[in-house]
C-alpha cells in the first residue's frame, strides 16, 4: 500500500518510492529502503519534507538490526554526526540572516535586530550543549563564502572564548551580536578591492580600512543595539601599540572585549581559505597570534587564554597520526590535552579512505605527528565530511 508520509514520521526499514515535497532539488534515482538513522538525518538536511512509501515492503528485520547496533562507539559516532548536522544547519541559517542584512543595507531599509538576536541566542544555547560539534562544523565547512561565514565563525569564537573566561551569559549574547555584525561595513567596500587576489596598494588599503567606519555607522543606526555590541565593532582592528585603526587607540583605551574580538577575528582570517591565500593550520595560527602579542599588537594574556580555550588541537582540526593515518579531532581530553579524541578516516599508506575509527589517544599507543590541512593531501573538506557522515 502506497502512503504519503512526513519525513519525520518514517523510521529505519521504511521503503521510499519517491519524494513528494522538498525545499531542495535532490533526485531519488530508484526506490530504496532507509537503512539507518544517518540516512534519515541526511533526508532532513537535504530539505526533504514528504515522501511516498510502500508500507507492504517495510523491513522489520532491518529496523530491528538498526536498533540492535547498540555499541557505545557506534552510538557516539551517530550522535556526534547528528549534532554536527544540526550545527551545519545553524551555519546555513546564519548566512541567510547575513544576506538579508546586506540586502536591507543596499535598499536603505531598517535592519531587523530581532533576527540577529534569535540567531545568536540559538548559537549560545548550542555552544553550551553542543560546543564540540559546532566548532567541528565551523572548522570543516567549505569556506567558499568567506564574508558570510566569517561573521558567524567569529561570533561563535567570541561566544566560546567569553564562556571560557567566565563572562555571564547576558553579556556573551551582546558580544556575540557585535561579533556577528563586526564586518558588516564591508558591503560598502568595492568588490575589486574586497576580493582582490593580490596585495592591496596603499590607496586600496586605505579604502579597505574604511569598512570599520562603515560598520560603526550601520550598527549605530540599528534600533535596540547595545553599547557593548557597538563598542567592539569599532575596536576589532585596534592594536595595543597604537598602530591600529580607525581611532589609533592604544593600551587601556582598548577594552578587554575589543581585545578579545581582535584575537577571534585574526584567528578565523588566518585559518580560512581566501581568494589570495590558503588558510593556515590552527597550530601555525596560534604561533602568529603569539608573535603579534609579543610585538605589542595583541594582549598576550588573552592570546594565551584563547589558545587554552581552543585546545592544543582544536575540535575540527585535521591531524596526521604516527600510524600514518589522517584523523579529525572530535573532542578534548582536559586532563591530557596533547592526546585528544579523534576519528581516523584515511590511510596515507594506501592513499585512500578507510573505515572511520573513533580513538581516544590517551588510551592507545598512537600519537599525533603533526597538524595538517586537507589540501596537503589533495583532499577537500566537503569530501571528508560526506565520507564521515556516510560512515556513521
Amino acid at each position: 500500500m502506497l502512503v504519503e508520509q512526513d519525513v519525520t514520521e518514517i523510521t529505519v526499514g521504511t521503503y521510499i518510492v519517491k519524494i513528494t515535497l522538498q525545499t531542495g532539488s535532490f533526485r531519488l534515482t530508484e526506490a530504496e529502503w532507509v537503512k539507518n538513522e544517518v540516512v534519515l538525518n541526511k533526508l532532513i538536511e537535504l530539505g526533504i519534507k514528504r515522501v511516498l512509501v510502500d508500507t507492504e515492503k517495510f523491513d522489520a528485520q532491518m529496523a530491528a538490526d538498526a536498533a540492535a547496533l547498540g555499541s557505545n562507539i557506534l552510538e557516539s559516532k551517530q550522535e556526534f554526526n547528528v549534532k554536527m548536522t544540526q550545527a551545519k544547519a545553524l551555519i546555513s541559517t546564519s548566512k541567510n540572516v547575513q544576506r538579508k542584512i546586506f540586502q536591507h543595507i543596499k535598499e536603505g531599509a531598517e535592519i531587523d535586530l530581532c533576527s540577529v538576536k534569535n540567531l545568536t541566542t540559538e548559537l549560545i544555547d548550542t555552544l553550551f550543549t553542543n560546543s564540540d560539534a559546532l566548532m567541528c562544523a565551523i572548522n570543516i565547512r567549505k569556506k567558499d563564502e568567506y564574508l558570510l561565514e566569517h561573521s558567524f565563525a567569529v561570533s561563535t569564537l567570541m561566544a566560546l572564548f567569553s564562556r571560557y573566561l567566565g563572562i555571564e551569559k547576558t553579556i556573551i549574547r551582546e558580544l556575540a551580536i557585535g561579533a556577528f555584525l563586526h564586518d558588516i561595513g564591508k558591503i560598502r567596500t568595492p568588490d575589486h578591492i574586497l576580493h582582490k587576489p593580490g596585495k592591496l596598494t596603499t590607496d586600496e588599503f586605505g579604502i579597505m580600512k574604511l569598512h570599520v567606519n562603515h560598520s560603526i555607522d550601520i550598527v549605530k543606526s540599528i534600533s535596540g543595539i547595545s553599547r557593548t555590541s557597538l563598542d567592539i565593532v569599532g575596536l576589532h582592528h585596534e592594536k595595543l601599540n597604537g598602530d591600529g585603526y580607525p581611532y589609533g587607540f592604544a593600551g587601556q583605551q582598548i577594552s578587554r572585549f575589543g581585545r578579545m574580538l581582535s584575537i577571534c577575528d585574526i584567528y578565523d582570517a588566518l585559518t580560512a581559505d581566501r581568494c589570495y591565500k590558503e588558510g593556515l593550520t590552527q597550530l601555525k595560527s596560534f604561533g602568529i597570534l603569539r608573535n603579534l602579542a609579543q610585538s605589542g599588537q595583541l594582549d598576550l594574556d588573552l592570546v594565551n587564554a584563547f589558545i587554552k580555550c581552543m585546545g592544543v588541537y582544536p575540535v575540527g582540526s585535521l591531524v596526521r597520526l604516527n600510524s600514518n593515518r589522517l584523523a579529525i579531532v572530535e573532542g578534548h581530553n582536559q586532563a591530557d590535552p596533547i592526546h585528544p579524541k579523534v576519528n581516523s578516516f584515511y590511510s596515507l599508506d594506501k592513499r585512500d579512505f578507510e573505515h572511520s575509527n573513533k580513538i581516544d589517544l590517551s588510551m592507545v599507543d598512537d600519537e599525533i605527528a603533526q597538524s595538517v590541512r586537507a589540501d596537503d593531501f589533495d583532499l577537500d573538506m566537503e569530501e571528508i565530511t560526506r565520507f564521515l557522515v556516510s560512515e556513521a
